[in-house]
């Protein structure tokens, strides 16, 4: 696509940034929001007055929104220096290497985003192989068929005689075996390009279905938002009943937040206070665990950025999760111990707040609200049971490189920081090990 024809992408892009919801631009530059939607997705040709109202309100030169490809690169650039570290590049001068030499930094801008890509495999898959259930049952299946057959085929292979009758028993046994291999190997193979390593849809677990099923739908259920009720269909999708026992209890909370705080008055709450979770709580008298959750489940455009959310029990124990594009939530446990989802379970009912980077390529921060609190009141003598729950927030690029950011990682096997006091095993991702 020919850089003009990428104003529209430009413009979405620095109005998500600058926190601007598209209605509001629309209006302030005297379009409908209808075909400033059709400028965004680069379906309708801008320029002149327009394009310089809509600069001026996202407080950019217009050269900015029509020949970005050049800022893209040296901001890619830029990434790429800050995982090595600030003194292996001259990062002031960095405009000139893109302006100079295109080729050789769009190559290094490539090779960034593909060592980005491969960490990701990395991390999912070093998740997957820990503790993927049916995964390490077919392997288990498979060690032990090999075992029995070479087992049988040592015997067979001695020297000396065996009566047929043994003979013929030992062949019917290896036959069997390899029989039994090939299949298990045809069903873990056929598993394997079933869920893909990068996919969300993996059918193991309970919990792994109604994650599924719940961001298939955007984490947002429209139904449940007219009626406040969780309608008896919906939950059609899934497969398994203990699947289904989950998801009731997660879309019941869902429905009971919704009542709490109904989403046109949560919008106008947005409008009026901005994303402020204890303003949010004090306004609709509700906890915090509940604003984070109903953050999480607004429609697509209600934010002007995605939002994360991560849910533990006592344990540790990751118990729901909405993934957040730059910050790497494991599936299961042993996640990193520096989370403030973690923090938070010492100090129950403090809310908690910081600012994270997490380790890797990217330079993404991220701010991060926490809180733990008890499932119920327990009664006399009965110690309560904590769960905590965190929401992140993506901190705009512009407003990046916060000194104060607290570094962390996903989990040990793939953080590749140095130097932690919590590290628990040695990272195969860090050239120290």
């Amino acid at each position: 696509m020919a850089r003009d024809t990428l104003t529209g992408s430009r413009i979405r892009e620095r109005r998500m940034i600058s926190g601007f919801r598209q209605a509001d631009l629309a209006r302030k530059v005297g379009i409908s929001a209808s075909y400033l939607n059709l400028i965004e997705h680069n379906r309708r040709r801008i320029g002149g007055k327009l394009l310089v109202d809509i600069a001026s309100e996202l407080q950019v030169e217009p050269s900015m929104l029509t020949e970005g490809a050049e800022a893209a690169l040296i901001a890619a650039l830029g990434e790429a220096a800050a995982q090595i570290g600030p003194a292996a590049a001259e990062l002031d001068r960095v405009d000139e290497l893109a302006g100079r030499f295109p080729g050789w930094a769009d190559i290094v801008a490539r090779q960034h985003r593909r060592i980005t890509t491969l960490e990701r495999t990395v991390v999912t898959l070093s998740d997957r192989l820990t503790h993927d259930p049916l995964l390490a049952a077919s392997l288990h299946e498979l060690l032990s068929t090999a075992a029995a057959i070479r087992s049988t085929a040592s015997i067979l292979a001695e020297p000396g005689d065996l009566e047929p009758e043994w003979r013929d028993r030992f062949h019917r046994n290896l036959n069997q075996d390899a029989e039994r291999l090939a299949e298990s190997s045809k069903a873990l193979v056929g598993y394997l390009d079933e869920t893909d390593s990068s996919s969300a849809d993996r059918r193991g677990m309970p919990l792994e279905q109604v994650e599924a099923f719940v961001a298939a739908r955007g984490h947002h259920f429209p139904e449940i938002e007219s009626t406040g009720e969780v309608p008896n269909d919906v939950l059609e999708g899934l497969e398994s009943g203990a699947a289904r026992a989950v998801g009731a209890g997660i879309l019941t909370l869902y429905a009971a937040d919704v009542r709490a705080m109904p989403l046109r008055d949560v919008l106008d709450a947005l409008d009026e206070l901005g994303v402020d979770p204890l303003g949010l709580a004090r306004r609709f008298e509700v906890d915090l665990p509940s604003v984070f959750r109903r953050m999480a489940t607004l429609p697509e455009g209600a934010l002007a950025h995605d939002v994360g959310l991560v849910q533990c029990d006592a344990s540790g124990s990751i118990v729901f999760r909405k993934a957040i594009s730059g910050f790497a939530l494991p599936r299961h446990g042993e996640s990193c111990p520096l989370w403030p989802l973690f923090t938070a379970l010492n100090r129950p009912l403090v809310p908690i707040r910081r600012r994270v980077s997490q380790l890797g390529r990217t330079a993404a921060e991220f701010d991060c609200f926490a809180v733990a609190w008890p499932q119920e009141v327990p009664g006399f003598d009965v110690d309560p049971v904590y769960h905590s729950i965190m929401l992140i927030l993506p901190v705009p690029s512009d407003e990046g490189g916060h000194a104060d950011a607290l570094p962390v990682g996903s989990s040990c096997r793939v953080c590749p920081r140095r130097a932690c006091a919590a590290r628990r095993e040695p990272s195969i991702l860090s050239e120290e090990f």
